[in-house]
């Protein structure tokens, strides 16, 4: 029987933002979305302004997740509001979009790809990292995090229901060639994989590195033009091995976002 709580389960985990990085890769990879996050986002422009966006990101899904109906509304609005003021063109041509292709946050095919990604690069973290889901877990996640985006605009008939949905409209998306990372994707990607100040805390964007780039699909990657080598990919293998050991031996007091454990 599904769990019914699933989606609470899985984002009270602080390791599943290692899987954020694969998801903003991956969103970056639409160029459209490239064009607004290059145009409007503070992702890159100093350390203070990366770390606050992270921190704005985390309290989101949280207020989202564990948050009462008030809260969920206000982040819900929070965030329409944002999206309102993301707009405009793409300066050049980029794969099947010329140059002048308008862009807008509020566009519902965009927020498709933002939720699939998100929803995809989130499961496979959680299952690489914390414990294995089966599918009846996955395709509930599916189901309960669809109301989020629905109330940011996303067209009921297309936000998929079951993770086999979600999974086979990810593929066909990019099949059809919608699909181009651009200048504007691998300028933002450098920033995802290196932060500023990235020395003072190297272990964590090693691993956060690591997972990212590891993780992705090979023609996104190649896009990239990230390199993946074998040595590396024994790298990702110790990397999950380890840290799925050390969250085995971790309390829910430390593994656990505070907002998740008050929630219980």
């Amino acid at each position: 029987m599904p769990d019914a709580g699933i989606a609470r389960r899985i984002n009270a985990e602080r390791l599943i933002v290692l899987g954020w990085g694969r998801a903003i890769l991956l969103q970056l990879a639409h160029p459209l979305i490239a064009a607004a996050v290059a145009d409007h986002s503070v992702v890159g422009a100093c350390p203070h302004a990366a770390a606050g966006r992270l921190r704005q990101t985390v309290r989101a899904m949280l207020s989202l997740t564990f948050g009462d109906e008030k809260a969920c509304a206000q982040g819900v609005e929070a965030i329409r509001a944002i999206h309102r003021r993301v707009n405009g063109r793409l300066r050049g041509s980029v794969g099947p979009y010329p140059a002048g292709t308008r862009y807008s946050a509020e566009d519902a095919d965009l927020l498709l790809w933002v939720h699939a990604t998100l929803i995809e690069s989130t499961v496979l973290a959680y299952d690489d990292l914390v414990s294995p889901l089966n599918e009846a877990a996955r395709d509930a996640y599916c189901a309960q995090a669809r109301g989020v985006t629905l109330a940011l605009g996303a067209r009921d008939r297309d936000v998929p229901r079951t993770w086999a949905g979600l999974v086979n409209w990810l593929d066909c998306t990019r099949r059809s060639g919608a699909i181009v990372v651009g200048p504007d994707a691998k300028r933002v990607a450098g920033t995802v994989l290196g932060p500023p100040m990235a020395l003072l805390v190297w272990p964590v964007v090693w691993i956060n590195r690591t997972v990212t780039i590891g993780t992705l699909p090979e023609d996104i990657r190649a896009q990239y033009g990230l390199e993946w080598t074998p040595l590396q990919a024994d790298r990702l293998d110790r990397t999950r091995r380890i840290l799925r050991a050390a969250r085995r031996r971790t309390p829910r007091a430390i593994a656990w976002w505070a907002a998740a454990r008050a929630s219980r």
